[in-house]
């Protein structure tokens, strides 16, 4: 994550003074890398609906970027409360969703 630092139970990552819920670290790098293409795709699908003036366009977009960070395990049940059967049954259904 860039210059983002850890905290020390890996749990969180602390960037510009706020506390933000780490990815799970037991995610595929194939797996990371297609989540987090998709919650960008999805950032940048709510910018453009915020401009158009478009509601129902920018909520499935964010309904995509809530999908995306789940599948990540940044929303959700806490990934380090969970055995990693139900991690990975959490990212692969945030794909199944995602992926065309």
């Amino acid at each position: 994550m860039g210059d983002a630092a850890r905290s020390g139970d890996g749990h969180h990552v602390l960037i510009g003074g706020r506390r933000w819920r780490a990815s799970d670290p037991e995610l595929p790098e194939d797996v990371r890398h297609r989540l987090v293409h998709h919650l960008m795709d999805a950032r940048r699908a709510v910018a453009a609906a915020r401009r158009a003036g478009d509601r129902e366009a920018e909520r499935r977009a964010r309904t995509r970027v809530h999908t995306a960070k789940t599948g990540l395990g940044e929303r959700g049940t806490p990934w380090w409360e969970q055995p990693l059967p139900d991690r990975r049954a959490r990212w692969e259904e945030a794909l199944r969703h995602l992926d065309p």
